[in-house]
């Protein structure tokens, strides 16, 4: 029997676990930090040893399965590769094994999450069984239990990187591109090379959708649908997507269909917009009629937690929770799609980024900005650089929401938009999130 060491033991781990042990490896899982109890249970349930801390164990195999986000600068990749182990990323060892002939994969700087679930949504309500995960919830590898008409995966850069194989997707999405995950890639051109893989090893007759703006960066080939608003693209593709004043239009072997009316949706944001109209070419890459059904498509789809979310208005005020804007790029575009004048909570650990093109941004189009966080002195460096003085540190999220309400006035928007990850006050960027719409729930309440 061959054997197979998992490195991690998160979610992605864990399926790579289950997949590898259904199909007859002997297997043992090795996680650096501790493991749930949830995934303790599931791998006893499945007779797959492990353990917590790595250990010379690690290296009695015939290879080692790396789930995402291991670093591919970790010492204990290092050591494997050194004794001449075979090393397979995630998306190698199971997109083979993937039940469907119909698969949409989407990655991109921001966004990706927005496309890969409403994608799914879309399908789901068109009555088709629809598989929705990847980097976003359930694990790639648990859809190869059972068959499903479609499977939405959204992939990481650090997924792709590792990615040598055809990936099968026949419609291969690319959001946007901007400077992120610099200190795992270690430049920008290595994030963009990982990112473009999604494009070269998608089906050979699959069509790829990307942003013209990105046309030139990414260098695509084969079939490639671009979106540009207002104007025909720059370069010569198979299909387009225009984003005029109130609706998107999508042109493919000459003829056009309307994707949707920006009435259709209520999500916040141009970007959202962009957004709605990715997925719906998707679904329409894939066959499914759209035309005349465009609302009930989208009916019940929610924004996702932390991304652009009405946390409520208080004395004509609206807060927004944006705290899935983690990077430079994400946050510049809350900024730019949400209309008002803005009082802007940013800052935590960062990423290595330029805070310069935040900076202008936030000159741009707030009146104030709340810095909190390790980044809050580098960030307000920037921000002094470009000449904008209208900032306050806070030690709190109570106090930069306090601060942030006495700052506002109505009709403006104070928004949560980091910059950066959460990880020096928060365990995530959702627990920043919660802890931002809790306490704006709580000064709604002591209000009325």
């Amino acid at each position: 029997m061959q054997k197979v060491s998992v490195i991690g033991a998160g979610v992605s781990g864990q399926g790579l676990a289950l997949l590898a042990h259904n199909l007859g490896y002997e297997v043992f899982v090795s996680e650096m930090k501790s493991i749930t109890p949830e995934a303790k249970s599931l791998f006893a349930q499945n007779n797959i040893a492990y353990e917590e801390g790595h250990s010379p164990k690690v290296f009695e195999s015939d290879e080692i399965l790396i789930s995402s986000g291991i670093p591919p600068q970790s010492e204990i990749l290092r050591k494997a590769e050194s004794l001449g182990l075979t090393l397979t990323g995630e998306l190698d060892f199971v997109l083979p094994h993937i039940r469907t002939s119909n698969l949409v994969c989407v990655t991109g700087s921001n966004g990706k999450s927005t496309v890969t679930s409403l994608t799914g949504h879309i399908l789901a309500r068109a009555g088709l069984k629809a598989g929705t995960g990847g980097n976003l919830g359930t694990a790639s590898a648990r859809f190869t239990q059972e068959d499903f008409d479609a499977v939405v995966l959204e992939l990481s850069s650090f997924q792709l990187a590792r990615a040598t194989k055809n990936l099968r997707a026949k419609v291969a999405v690319i959001t946007n591109l901007a400077p992120d995950h610099i200190d795992w890639h270690g430049s920008y051109e290595a994030y963009v090379e990982a990112k473009s893989r999604v494009l070269k090893l998608r089906d050979p007759e699959g069509l790829g959708i990307i942003q013209d703006r990105d046309y030139d960066t990414l260098k695509p080939s084969g079939k490639i649908i671009v979106l540009t608003w207002n104007s025909k693209p720059e370069h010569d593709t198979a299909g387009y997507i225009t984003m005029s004043d109130n609706e998107a239009i999508l042109t493919l072997n000459g003829e056009t269909t309307r994707l949707f009316r920006y009435d259709d949706t209520t999500l916040i944001g141009t970007h959202n917009l962009e957004n709605v109209a990715m997925s719906l070419c998707a679904v329409k890459l894939l066959g499914v009629e759209i035309e005349g059904r465009v609302k009930f498509l989208l009916e019940g789809f929610r924004p996702l937690p932390h991304r652009c979310e009405d946390a409520g208005t208080l004395d004509g005020v609206q807060y927004i929770d944006d705290s899935k804007g983690t990077n430079v790029a994400a946050t510049i575009t809350a900024m730019k799609c949400i209309k008002g004048r803005k009082v802007i909570i940013l800052g935590g650990q960062g990423k290595g980024e330029d805070y310069t093109p935040l900076a202008e941004a936030v000159k741009s189009e707030c009146d104030y900005a709340v810095l909190i966080g390790e980044e809050a002195g580098k960030i307000q460096a920037a921000l002094e650089r470009e000449g904008f003085v209208n900032f306050r540190r806070a030690k709190t999220m109570e106090e930069a929401v306090s601060i942030s309400q006495s700052l506002a006035k109505p009709g403006m928007v104070v928004l949560l938009s980091p910059a950066c990850t959460s990880w020096d006050m928060y365990k995530s960027y959702k627990a920043r999130g919660e802890h931002f719409c809790k306490i704006v729930r709580e000064k709604i309440e002591s209000a009325s």
